[in-house]
């Protein structure tokens, strides 16, 4: 068995949209990024590729490759569980934490959790999805920014 762990950060912009485990958030920002910002799929992505030791988010899809922009996330999610069965490893289990002072995610979680297993062709038992503030302490905590913290388990 194998662990990884992965970390993302995005800033607040006024003029995204807002996109967490693939779900559009009710919001009146977003986050910016060169594709569709989506903090806590990102980490998810480096903790998958991390457990394999297959590079990170930025050597697969590099932020100046236009092929990138604005490009879905769980897109890129796929693409990397792909790539994990490919090299003979199976996803056991993701757990992963959004840390932003708001907006308040509980009634989205199922459906991100969702997106996030279906994604990874693995069941939705095997994905969490959890958030915290950071109690108004931090660029999280002046709503500047969110970021997003993730293990998991492949075999």
């Amino acid at each position: 068995m194998r662990i990884g762990q992965g970390y993302d950060v995005h800033k607040i912009d006024k003029d995204r949209e807002l996109i967490l485990g693939g779900v559009k958030i009710e919001s009146d920002f977003g986050l910016s990024g060169h594709s569709d910002a989506d903090v806590l799929v990102h980490a998810i992505i480096d903790s998958l590729l991390g457990a394999a030791a297959l590079g990170d988010i930025g050597q697969l899809f590099p932020d100046n490759d236009m092929t990138y922009k604005g490009i879905s996330s769980i897109y890129l999610l796929k693409k990397v569980c792909e790539k994990i069965y490919d090299s003979g490893y199976k996803i056991l289990n993701i757990d992963s934490t959004l840390i932003m002072q708001k907006p308040k995610i509980s009634g989205y979680t199922l459906e991100m959790r969702q997106n996030i297993a279906e994604a990874c062709n693995i069941s939705v038992d095997n994905v969490s999805v959890k958030a915290t503030t950071e109690e108004k302490l931090g660029f999280t905590g002046r709503s500047e920014g969110a970021s997003a913290q993730a293990v998991c388990l492949i075999e």
